[in-house]
């Protein structure tokens, strides 16, 4: 089946992903671009942590990319794919683009096609209404290619790709006598036919000769240009019509804005741009990519019917553990194992949430009912996510559908279950060169009850000494994430695989009174031992807020 690349999905977990929510984010964009003609895309929303990468390292599966706010960004939205022009087009050329394609703004590109300025309709207008000054052509450094253009007229003489740049612009009005008084080296002569007025000026070393209204230049006159470098261009119109147009050739690069310009970027969020044109009183804004390249121009009303993302949620429902910009995305589905928190959609989706203990039983069993064959990577990934949420069906989450899609999946995979438990565990156990911030987010969520804000972290290991040294680091951090991020009460479990036990450290005004109601625990230095409890699911969550509500 042929997958649409420019419609797409994106799959994400949730923040501080664990390995459940990767995985079942990877596997999920699989099964859903071998039953679609949309492409799919996994992505997570937060660093990975030791285990998970360990997981894809060795089912050699590529990390999802990084993705921290879903709202709209320019790239999702249709905008004007204007050419860029070369800033030494004259303003009548520019004026004939504008024209054509119906805009007030051109971006002006170099030969990398790298914005290196704008020109608008009032540059022009400025530069018929306000340009009272006989050098301009010089000093903008026109070339007599568009003074050629802009005057529909051929070269006589001279070499056309020459430029001028010195003197003033003077019109033949009477007998050749007037250049006496007039006329200096290097000026640019408007004339007629007259055979005397034309050597006359070349003889005094004019830079250029327009003769109007298609009068013939003698061979005598084109010889004697040659020998002294003067370009002579026959033109059809009269001296008044050239007169008119001929300021219309100078380069836009003379009056194009140059500094201070305001672009956009293709990732940048649709609702800052808005919030900058609301600020800006400019018709048009130029867009770059991430190598600083000209892409195209946008408007106000290209805003007005922004394309949202569409995204599939796994492994979570709660707000607060969604991608940052989540109420600004189009959410199509969302596949999870837990309870109903406080997302909130639009429109009806695709929600299907049971009571197991992966997200990644789900996936698989998503698999079965497409009747759609599983890849040996990604059924090893599956597993994975599986032994990882169920700690190796120790946590009272675990469910005989979870144990079973485990083995089945070690099967296609070909692995053993306990080796790679017992891997995963040790990679994702190895504090010892982390820091305190590192181990702490490397698998915390926030919930919200009542007028309480609250965030669990956990973490697990196989063994006492590796919770310890976690412990040491974490039992002062708690009380900076509980101000940081002003919350209510912050929880990090620290639990033991083996032993089937956590302690919990706590920080907050109400986090003691609380746990000791919950668990009915005794404080033991800076923590409380929980037997039996490893399940932040099932056990800890509901405890926790069953004494908050009451």
């Amino acid at each position: 089946m042929g997958l649409n690349h420019e419609k797409k999905v994106w799959i994400i977990g949730h923040k501080n992903p664990d390995t459940d929510s990767v995985c079942a984010a990877i596997a999920y964009a699989d099964l859903k671009n071998k039953i679609s003609n949309i492409r799919h895309e996994a992505k997570r929303a937060g660093n990975i942590n030791e285990e998970t990468r360990y997981v894809l390292n060795y089912f050699h599966v590529d990390e999802p990319e990084l993705v921290t706010d879903v709202r709209a960004q320019i790239k999702d939205i249709s905008f004007r794919r204007l050419a860029g022009v070369n800033d030494h087009i004259s303003l009548k050329l520019a004026w004939e683009l504008m024209t054509t394609e119906n805009v007030v703004t051109l971006p002006v590109t170099n030969a990398n096609n790298q914005l290196c300025g704008l020109i608008v309709t009032r540059d022009i207008a400025t530069s018929h209404m306000e340009v009272y000054d006989n050098r301009i052509l010089a000093t903008a450094k026109t070339s007599y290619k568009n003074i050629a253009q802009t005057l529909k007229g051929n070269f006589l003489a001279g070499n056309e790709h020459a430029y001028f740049t010195k003197g003033k612009v003077v019109i033949e009005t009477s007998s050749p006598d007037w250049m006496e008084e007039y006329m200096e080296q290097d000026d640019l002569v408007i004339l007629g036919g007259h055979f005397k007025s034309q050597m006359r000026a070349i003889e005094n070393n004019a830079s250029c000769l327009v003769v109007c209204s298609g009068f013939a230049v003698s061979q005598e006159v084109i010889s004697a240009a040659n020998k002294r470098d003067c370009v002579v261009i026959g033109t059809p119109y009269d001296t008044f019509t050239v007169a008119r147009l001929i300021n219309q050739s100078m380069p836009i690069k003379y009056f194009m804005t140059k500094n201070n310009l305001i672009q956009f970027d293709l990732d940048d969020y649709v609702d800052d741009v808005k919030e900058v044109m609301s600020k800006v009183r400019h018709r048009d804004f130029p867009i770059v990519d991430e190598e600083n390249h000209y892409v195209g121009m946008i408007s106000r009303r290209y805003l007005f019917n922004t394309q949202k993302k569409k995204v599939i949620l796994v492994d979570h429902n709660e707000k607060t553990q969604a991608v940052d910009g989540i109420g600004g995305a189009d959410i199509l589905e969302i596949i999870d194992h837990h309870r109903l928190g406080s997302l909130e959609t639009i429109s009806p989706v695709f929600f299907r949430n049971q009571p197991l203990g992966c997200t990644s039983t789900i996936i698989y069993q998503m698999y079965q009912e497409k009747d759609i064959k599983i890849a040996k990577e990604t059924a090893g990934i599956l597993c994975a996510a599986i032994i990882s949420d169920t700690l190796m069906f120790r946590s009272p989450t675990c469910t005989p559908i979870d144990r079973a899609a485990a083995e089945e999946l070690a099967n296609i995979a070909g692995i053993d279950i306990e080796i790679l438990a017992k891997n995963m565990f040790q990679a994702g156990s190895d504090f010892n060169r982390k820091s305190p911030e590192e181990i702490f987010y490397q698998d915390f969520k926030t919930f919200t009850i009542d007028q309480y804000e609250f965030g669990v972290a956990q973490l697990s290991a196989m063994s006492k000494e590796e919770l310890e040294t976690v412990r040491e680091k974490l039992k002062d951090y708690i009380h900076s994430v509980l101000k940081d991020r002003k919350l209510d009460m912050v929880f990090v479990m620290l639990t033991d695989i083996l032993e089937e036990s956590t302690i919990l450290l706590s920080a907050g005004e109400d986090a003691d009174e609380i746990i000791s109601r919950a668990f009915a625990a005794i404080r033991e230095e800076d923590g409380y031992l929980l037997k039996g409890v490893v399940s932040r699911k099932k056990q800890l969550i509901p405890a926790l807020m069953a004494k908050i509500q009451e």
